[in-house]
């Protein structure tokens, strides 16, 4: 069994996403250990709220590094919501610019949408050959809750990813696949079946 750590770096719904996981067929831990999060087999890095809010709480546990370094030597992290945003180059929030984590190239911005934020159900266009997207149909429906997002999809599969978009006012970045690097702007832990499909596809990559 896969042994994955869930990252509490005081931001994120910890237990949800350890549930989640569990539920998909991992041995899950939710833990601040650095050690551990370097070491396990798979990393989910989770995230609510403000990007900068956010950043602040993976710097002052120090994480980032650990975070980078998975990314370099091959080994998996999934990236949740604001835990995707991070990993991008910058966050812009009520006109103050936040340094992310710069894994993926680009930023994060408003929405440019009537209703914010935007909160349900939504369907996603997956890229053809997608991993985390293997085997669902392309209706399905996941669970979005979030303002600001990555507006730029076609830069991002310039740069070698695999982009699944939405649309709310624009096309945006649902989800991104990049060597060991996932992520998902939605909650794959709040989006019942469909959810659980794509954590048991990311478990089938460690």
């Amino acid at each position: 069994m896969a042994r994955v750590v869930v990252l509490d770096y005081g931001s994120g719904n910890l237990r949800s996403a350890e549930r989640a996981v569990e539920r998909a067929g991992a041995e899950v831990t939710v833990t601040d250990d650095l050690d551990a999060a370097a070491s396990a087999d798979g990393l989910v890095v989770p995230g609510v709220g403000a990007f900068a809010a956010c950043m602040a709480g993976i710097e002052a546990l120090g994480a980032g590094p650990v975070i980078a370094d998975r990314v370099a030597a091959g080994r998996p992290v999934l990236g949740i919501c604001v835990g995707m945003q991070i990993l991008f180059g910058h966050g812009e929030e009520h006109g103050v610019v936040t340094k992310g984590l710069g894994l993926l190239p680009g930023g994060v911005t408003r929405l440019p949408a009537r209703r914010l934020p935007h909160m349900g159900w939504n369907t996603v266009q997956p890229p053809a050959g997608s991993t985390l997207f293997a085997g669902l149909p392309g209706d399905t429906r996941f669970y979005f809750v979030h303002s600001y997002g990555v507006t730029d999809p076609a830069a991002l599969a310039e740069a070698g990813a695999a982009v699944t978009t939405a649309h709310h006012g624009a096309d945006f970045v649902a989800a991104v696949e990049r060597g060991p690097l996932s992520a998902a702007q939605f909650h794959p832990e709040k989006s019942a079946d469909a959810g659980a499909a794509l954590l048991r596809n990311w478990l089938g990559t460690l």
